[in-house]
């Protein structure tokens, strides 16, 4: 007793679901109605044949071309004259493409097939690829509804791929937009559903569902759930199918899409047929029958009928088979009759040739094309032919020219030759000026000892002489031993002085490039200190603060040392000179500071010499080594110390000399000569 209670409760609530569906049906079949209300009474409004009676009648043939195709048919045709009329291709290509539909829907596919072709045209003349692409859907389509399913394929494959290609490079802003590409799947699907190939057709309905629900594409729902139900039935579902079925009738009747309902009522009908359940299959076929018939849906009655006509044969109720055999007659000959099917055959002969025109004036063309750009080639050629003569009658010219700059250019280098000569001696005589200041005052130092304590010594000998005539013997003896401790203070520094001249005289002899065992740390010690002392013979009132920090366990590097004395000497010239520069612009906040360190990395040893100057500028850093670049003022410089240290560090000694600087601020010159 509880479960057949239960069955009621479950039955009562499916009444009262079915219910507020009808409702939910009706509100939205009146909004509809409304909407085309609306429509109609602008349009009696608008009676100058202007635009804006342009737009209403486009609208009201784009409401009714599934639902009446009749009315669809006489609006369009209205609208087509006006944009005519206001020459609006467009709005003309749209007037045709409700009106092609509109024959499809009625059977007439001369008319329909005509129309569509036209819209092609219409649509190409102005570039317009999503008006071509959607007649090339709709004539896809109305293969299908004829079932001619090798027609409708070529169609709608071509156009979805035109329209991915165009919605590949543009941005899709309207709901038609947006819908189509589910259209072209739900065409195609249905091709491969009535060819038998079930899973193709599956797998395009699967993604046009879910795009149809994703974007809320409510006008495809029906016929998506319809094709679904033809899936399953196909399958053996028989369940599945009919629940697809029974969803597609709302929604079809929500659209006010008379065709999609009447089609789905027959796929019912024969699902109930399948199964031998005949008064059902009758029941949904005259459904079927009766929807097609109300808006003269000819292609849906002949199927409807030839199903109902089968139904009664099988049964035995030869009237009523009769009766429905004379309806499919009629629907046959009215869509099929022997003109019809010429006109067809025309109209596909027309098209076609119509397509190989095109491809045969695009050959036409690109042979046009590779003929001009064979003249052009040749033209080309002819000219470098022209210009090659030109130029072979100015070579002799030429050579006989070359050949005179040629000795003249000899004659320049000679002379440039001499010019560096001398000026790469005027680089060694200057080289040997800040040496010659820096021993002068180095020499300086001891001999003012030697001579300070001469003249001490012939005064003492003076008083010695004064005491020993008084016969002092004591004060005698004293005064001896300061003169012995002076003539012991004068043979040091005549000894170092005497050390001075020998190591200028060993660093300056001419050994050629004879190299030798050298104490680098000493050797760049002493050309420090004497760069230094040739800055301040020239000014006496620039002081440097001198930073010297050597590796003490560098090992005698075999070099050419007055070749790495010029060297360092140079960088040290030139570091003094760059922070007596600045100490001129600064004032007494700048503290001049030169530094020099040794070090050992790897099997090389690193000579580096840094200065707080102004540093090298970024845009002439890579020209600091070229022969006579300078940044001295003129007669300060000749342009040649950098570049005879390069030579004799890298040629020479097989080493490397590198600059870094910031300017403003410091620079430094790395030596890596190899142990």
């Amino acid at each position: 007793m509880l479960n057949y209670r239960l069955f009621d409760k479950i039955v009562l609530m499916k009444k009262i679901v079915l219910f507020f569906l009808l409702l939910s049906i009706a509100a939205m079949v009146n909004a509809q109605s409304k909407k085309i209300d609306t429509l109609r009474v602008a349009l009696s409004k608008a009676t100058a044949p202007d635009t804006t009676r342009l737009n209403i009648l486009e609208e009201l043939a784009r409401n009714y071309f599934i639902s009446k195709p009749d009315s669809c048919l006489i609006f369009g045709q209205q609208c087509y004259e006006l944009a005519v009329k206001f020459k609006r291709v467009k709005d003309q290509g749209q007037a045709l493409n409700f009106m092609a539909n509109a024959y499809s829907s009625l059977g007439d596919y001369v008319k329909c097939f005509q129309l569509f072709f036209k819209v092609i045209r219409v649509f190409e003349s102005i570039s317009n690829t999503q008006g071509v692409v959607v007649a090339y859907n709709n004539i896809g389509a109305a293969n299908v509804q004829k079932q001619d399913y090798l027609k409708a394929l070529p169609y709608l494959q071509t156009g979805l791929k035109k329209w991915d290609t165009y919605s590949s490079t543009h941005k899709l802003t309207t709901y038609s937009q947006r819908e189509l590409k589910a259209v072209f799947q739900i065409n195609i699907a249905e091709v491969f559903l009535y060819t038998h190939k079930i899973d193709s057709a599956d797998h395009y309905l699967q993604l046009c569902y879910a795009d149809s629900k994703k974007n809320n594409f409510q006008d495809l729902l029906g016929n998506i759930e319809r094709d679904l139900g033809e899936v399953e039935n196909a399958r053996g579902n028989k369940a599945a199918a009919l629940k697809y079925y029974r969803e597609a009738v709302p929604i079809s009747i929500s659209n006010d899409d008379i065709e999609m309902l009447s089609v789905t009522y027959l796929s019912e009908a024969k699902l109930y047929h399948k199964y031998n359940q005949q008064d059902s299959a009758i029941y949904y076929a005259r459904k079927a029958l009766d929807s097609a018939a109300s808006e003269k849906f000819l292609q849906d009655v002949l199927n409807a009928g030839k199903l109902l006509y089968t139904y009664y044969d099988e049964g035995n109720n030869l009237p009523l088979a009769y009766k429905y055999l004379k309806i499919t007659t009629a629907a046959k000959d009215s869509l099929f009759s022997q003109d019809k099917v010429k006109q067809l055959l025309s109209l596909d002969f027309d098209e076609k040739q119509r397509q190989r025109d095109i491809e045969a004036a695009q050959i036409e063309y690109q042979d046009q094309v590779r003929t001009y750009a064979l003249i052009a080639g040749l033209a080309i050629l002819l000219l470098l032919v022209i210009v090659f003569w030109r130029n072979s009658r100015h070579r002799k010219k030429a050579n006989l020219l070359l050949q005179e700059q040629k000795e003249e250019l000899q004659t320049a280098m000679e002379k440039l030759q001499q010019t560096q000569d001398q000026l790469v001696q005027s680089e060694k005589m200057a080289s040997l000026g800040e040496l010659t200041a820096g021993i002068a005052h180095e020499i300086q130092n001891p001999l003012n000892f030697v001579n300070n304590f001469s003249e001490v010594n012939m005064e003492l000998i003076s008083e010695m002489q004064t005491e020993l005539d008084n016969g002092d013997k004591s004060e005698v003896i004293a005064i001896l031993e300061d003169i012995k401790q002076n003539l012991e203070k004068i043979s040091h520094h005549g000894k170092r002085a005497d050390g001075i001249v020998k190591g200028m005289l060993q660093h300056s002899r001419s050994g050629g490039n004879t190299k030798e065992p050298t104490d680098i740390n000493k050797l760049a010690d002493e050309y420090l200190r004497l760069a230094y002392h040739g800055l301040r013979a020239k000014d006496k009132s620039f002081n440097a603060e001198l930073i010297v920090n050597f590796n003490e366990n560098l090992p005698a590097l075999n070099v050419v040392p007055q070749d790495i004395g010029r060297v360092v000497l140079n960088l040290f010239t030139n570091a003094f000179y760059a922070v007596h520069q600045k100490q001129k612009k600064a004032g007494s906040t700048y503290q001049p500071m030169v530094s020099l360190s040794t070090d050992k990395e790897n099997n090389l040893v690193i000579i580096k010499v840094k200065d707080n100057g102004d540093g090298i500028s970024a845009n002439i850093k890579d020209k600091i080594m070229q022969p006579f670049f300078t940044t001295k003022p003129a007669g300060e410089g000749t342009g040649l110390g950098l570049s005879l240290s390069y030579e004799i560090v890298v040629n020479v000694h097989g080493g490397k000399i590198e600059a870094d600087s910031k300017e403003g601020e410091y620079t430094e010159f790395i030596i890596k000569l190899p142990i």
